[in-house]
């Protein structure tokens, strides 16, 4: 499904809002929210696409510059998190996203202090997003079945591994192995699942 938001079921779905054309949406997929695509601004043909099955519920948020791209996987789960993307950020199949999750590809402003207050002298306060546009960005995948807690920020580059547990609160800097347990700011590696675990879906 592309164009315009479907009719869908759920009695309490409130989303009413316009879906971009270049939004690809699986008709088992469900969206919820008035702003989910409220900062969407992708010139990309594939900017966002949700697969069979997947949700994004109350609060998600798809915060698109020119040239990013989003890919929810088949049955993922994305609940209240704003996804940042500048380049691409990809959610696998079966992932789970908990609410005020934040994934980014960008800092979309530099570091360096004199820098970042050119960016912002240089924006007209109109415009509530100041951007730099040479500031890299760089993906950002969460693997197959992983699982990322409430309140955690996935920082630009990390690629989080298949079947992986994000802990509550953390800032995940780097990457993390498959089924492997982090928590913290820094995220730190708290323990692998065992075997007996990842056999029976944790």
């Amino acid at each position: 499904m592309t164009g315009m938001a479907a009719d869908r079921t759920l009695p309490w779905d409130w989303y009413r809002g316009t879906i971009p054309v270049n939004v690809t949406i699986a008709e088992s997929a469900y969206v919820e929210t008035t702003f989910s695509f409220l900062l969407f601004r992708s010139e990309r043909a594939d900017a966002v696409t949700i697969g069979e099955g997947a949700s994004t519920y109350l609060g998600t948020m798809f915060d698109v510059g020119r040239q990013g791209r989003v890919t929810v996987g088949a049955y993922a789960l994305v609940h209240g998190a704003r996804i940042i993307s500048e380049a691409d950020v990809t959610i696998e199949d079966y992932a789970l996203i908990s609410w005020n999750v934040v994934l980014m590809d960008s800092y979309r402003v530099p570091f360096d202090p004199d820098t970042r207050r050119e960016v912002v002298r240089r924006v007209p306060v109109a415009r509530p997003r100041r951007i730099d546009p040479t500031v890299p960005a760089r993906p950002v995948r969460i693997g197959r079945a992983a699982w990322i807690g409430f309140d955690s920020c996935i920082l630009p580059g990390v690629s989080i591994g298949e079947g992986a547990v994000v802990g509550a609160r953390s800032v995940v800097a780097a990457d993390v192995e498959p089924f492997t347990i982090v928590a913290g700011n820094p995220a730190r590696v708290v323990r692998r699942l065992t075997d007996e675990e990842i056999a029976h879906g944790c």
